[in-house]
């Protein structure tokens, strides 16, 4: 082999490197991470209420709260923000949120000197 197949043939196989890692990843590509647990919370609302108050609720008390069906919330996973979404009501007795946006964060980079 020739010095320029052999520089045809390293040129072919970083390009075709660099596209692998460009490459979108599958559902496939991403099956080893969908076991792992993560806490999602929604902030339905809050109250202020003294402390005498609070400590004389019982189980079953009912705490109003600043906001109602239809009213934006914010959807976090593992305490980080990731979308907003409206609280909803699924049955007669049960709440719900739908998502409405989600949030995208810009990328943390970090510069190795």
């Amino acid at each position: 082999m020739s010095d320029i197949e052999s520089n045809i043939d390293l040129e072919e196989l970083q390009e075709s490197s660099e596209k692998k890692i460009n490459m979108p990843r599958t559902a496939r590509d991403l099956e080893a991470i969908y076991d792992i647990p993560v806490t999602v919370s929604v902030v339905l609302g809050k109250t202020t209420m003294p402390v005498n108050q609070l400590l004389r609720l019982g189980r079953g008390a009912i705490v109003e709260l600043d906001r109602k069906i239809g009213d934006p919330v914010d959807i976090l996973v593992n305490n980080r923000l990731i979308a907003r979404g409206e609280i909803v009501m699924v049955d007669d007795s049960r709440l719900g949120v739908t998502m409405t946006e989600i949030i995208k964060t810009e990328k943390i980079t970090h510069d190795r000197h």
